[in-house]
């Protein structure tokens, strides 16, 4: 990696680790305090119209966001055009929502759904009126403002939520905090972005940005409806209970493997598109991108399921009990997360949206059919279900980078396959130590000391290659 795209990696990844995990650090700190206020079936109900705001927050976007970062020849017409384009989705799919959540309620047998959806559906007309600005930030790989707006309105719009909760407004306290956080965000972005519409409607501009983004769009649609299709199983045949359940331990799994894959996704992305038709460049930084990512993330899911019974027990209490288990196999079924990320990632930078489209549709083809093997025996072979296809998955997502940049399967496995090694005998190693151990607090603090501990010696002994490049990320000189 050169000198110049490494120093502007490092202070973008390091702007964009302070946003994501500062944000979601205060999300989860101010989660664990709602989770003790609310009960499972709160968190159940906000999770069953999920789908329906991810879905209208795909059509808002369709793709234009991807296609303005990668456009070399960025002009005032684009910006505008994909302004106007998102703030019309946003009314279409608000009315939509708004018209549709009597019979969402009814599907789900939850009559206060139809008022939560109302306005929690807000948040779709809120959205579009800062897209442009944030993805005029990330091309310009100026993640330090971004950091600003996004812990500045989740603090607010947290405290707002635990105000709410503590005085009995249940499930609504959710609702609001959600509301918040979007409004926020809008009026933040506009003080701190320069940027204003300042031309009308150009065909040309929406031809090149629909050309780009329609294929990101369905691909969207295709991986928000099987995102979320558990939670509508979940939500429609079991209880809001479960539901809840289910998704507070999705969203402690998500919280290491999403957030740092997505961390790393939007800095190298801009910075990869610059380079995006010097293949040997881009195949050496691509492969280093897949061991940083495999580096990190590896470790710290294992050390989520090492963690997890204890942790579960101290920070939301006995009735959450149900979610250990689940988060131990989610977070194993997330722990390819990254592989699958950077993979699809790559072919956004070549602009071969054709692929992803194709790779998603088979994806989802084996995620469903595994799926509805699995729905009838239980919460737990659902969540062991998708250990099964990520793995599956990940031989068909590295297909592609084979083909176009000589980066397959077997050579990616060989890169992240120590990480994955030592991160398995790290977590057997937990659930050995937890197992001897009696006090809850004493099994958290010596599993996640040992852990660690066992990672870094096994990274300065076999891996050492990359220990040391994660280190120089680290090192500010």
């Amino acid at each position: 990696m050169s000198s110049d795209l490494k120093s502007i990696t490092k202070k973008g990844l390091f702007w964009s680790f302070i946003e994501r995990f500062g944000t979601q650090g205060v999300q989860f700190l101010f989660g664990i305090i709602l989770a003790r206020l609310l009960s499972p079936e709160a968190y159940g109900i906000i999770a069953m119209p999920m789908v329906f705001l991810g879905l209208a927050q795909v059509f808002v976007d369709s793709g234009f966001s991807a296609a303005l970062v990668r456009k070399p020849d960025l002009t005032e017409e684009d910006l505008s055009t994909a302004f106007y384009f998102n703030v019309v989705v946003g009314i279409v799919c608000y009315l939509l929502l708004f018209g549709l959540s009597p019979l969402i309620a009814e599907f789900y047998n939850t009559p206060i759904l139809s008022d939560l959806l109302k306005v929690t559906a807000l948040t779709t007309l809120l959205n579009p009126l800062c897209i442009v600005q944030q993805t005029i930030l990330t091309k310009k790989i100026d993640f330090k403002t971004q950091a600003k707006v996004s812990l500045l309105t989740t603090i607010l719009a947290g405290i707002v939520g635990i105000y709410m909760a503590f005085n009995g407004y249940g499930v609504w306290s959710l609702v609001v905090q959600q509301v918040g956080a979007a409004l926020g965000r809008v009026i933040a972005l506009w003080k701190m972005s320069t940027w204003r519409p300042k031309t009308g409607w150009s065909s040309e501009s929406f031809r090149y940005l629909w050309n780009y983004g329609s294929k990101m769009l369905t691909s969207g649609l295709l991986d928000t409806i099987y995102n979320n299709i558990y939670p509508i199983v979940i939500g429609k045949f079991y209880s809001a209970d479960s539901l809840g359940v289910y998704t507070r331990a999705q969203h402690f799994a998500e919280l290491p493997s999403s957030n740092v894959t997505g961390v790393l996704q939007r800095v190298t992305f801009p910075v990869l598109s610059a380079i995006q038709n010097e293949d040997d460049r881009l195949r050496r930084n691509y492969r280093q991108l897949i061991k940083l990512s495999a580096f990190v993330v590896f470790p710290l899911m294992a050390l989520l399921a090492g963690i997890a019974d204890p942790l579960i027990r101290i920070l939301l209490g006995d009735k959450w009990i149900d979610a250990i288990l689940l988060l131990q196999l989610i977070c194993f079924a997330r722990i390819l997360y990254p592989l699958h990320a950077i993979n699809l990632n790559l072919l956004q930078v070549k602009g071969r949206t054709d692929l992803f489209l194709k790779l998603e549709i088979l994806k989802k083809m084996v995620g469903i059919a595994i799926m509805c093997y699995t729905i009838p025996r239980g919460l737990v072979t659902m969540a062991t279900g998708l250990i099964i296809s990520s793995f599956l998955c990940l031989i068909l997502n590295t297909y592609y980078s084979g083909k176009l940049i000589n980066v397959g399967y077997l050579t990616q496995m060989k890169d992240v396959f120590p990480m994955l090694i030592v991160s398995i005998i790290m977590t057997s190693l937990m659930f050995v130590l937890n197992n001897l151990l009696r006090n809850e607090y004493v099994q958290l603090l010596c599993s996640a000391l040992f852990g660690c501990s066992f990672y870094l010696l096994m990274s300065k002994l076999f891996m050492k290659e990359q220990f040391d490049y994660a280190c120089s990320l680290l090192n500010k000189k």
